[in-house]
């Protein structure tokens, strides 16, 4: 079953102003190129889609477009799944007619320090558990362990028990940090969702799940990239 990354780039991102394409750290084609390097050398990467109405975009992905051997396809989405006001599940409804088949990797530009090794490791993980008829998709989550409240009170433990509990004794929540998604292109198509029924909820480390969707979020995983080397 191949394996089709898609990533989607729009223009005008209103949060982080051109986060895709602006300078990051000592990368002059920023996010973008550090993602499409990690995609592209990945090997059980099968093809990556870009997706995008940003000539910026497209631009900087010209050079890996030209180098890839046909591994990367640049898709020209129409504006108007490409606006502030696009939901995500429009845009999943569109994947399945530029991935009609095999199994879709949905990733972002702003999960910088999820690269190569993890998207084999997700990858590995998520064929075992579908041969293995346990799940049938996989998505990135970080795990927590800590005192979670709604507007009134505790979420994830009874206060009437025990006001405040040793953390590692909470059972764990989980949130969707968006690194990656994995599910077959026919669940997009059937299922409207880019997970399905029963799907993995793959745990990933809090190091490798740095998210900049804020401007500064942008500044913080620059600096982090800096100190680190330029390595993920």
């Amino acid at each position: 079953m191949p394996v089709t990354a898609f990533l989607p780039c729009r223009a005008g991102s209103q949060r982080v102003p051109h986060k895709n394409t602006r300078p990051f750290a000592d990368r002059q084609d920023g996010l973008l190129g550090i993602k499409l390097e990690q995609l592209l050398s990945c090997p059980v990467i099968d093809v990556v889609v870009l997706s995008t109405n940003d000539p910026e975009v497209e631009a900087i992905a010209a050079p890996h477009v030209a180098g890839s051997d046909g591994r990367l396809r640049l898709d020209r989405r129409p504006d108007h799944l490409c606006s502030s006001s696009t939901s995500t599940d429009e845009v999943i409804g569109y994947v399945p007619s530029v991935i009609p088949e095999g199994d879709v990797l949905w990733t972002h530009v702003t999960s910088p320090f999820f690269g190569a090794p993890e998207y084999a490791a997700a990858i590995a993980t998520y064929q075992a558990a579908r041969a293995a008829g346990t799940h049938d998709s996989l998505m990135g989550v970080t795990e927590l362990r800590t005192f979670i409240w709604n507007a009134k009170n505790s979420v994830n433990y009874d206060r009437s028990v025990e006001k405040w509990p040793r953390t590692q004794t909470l059972a764990p929540l989980y949130e969707v940090n968006s690194s990656i998604f994995i599910a077959n292109a026919e669940t997009y198509r059937t299922q409207g969702d880019r997970i399905g029924a029963t799907p993995l909820l793959y745990a990933i480390p809090k190091d490798k799940t740095v998210d900049v969707d804020w401007e500064e979020d942008f500044i913080i995983a620059a600096e982090l990239w800096r100190l680190r080397g330029g390595k993920g």
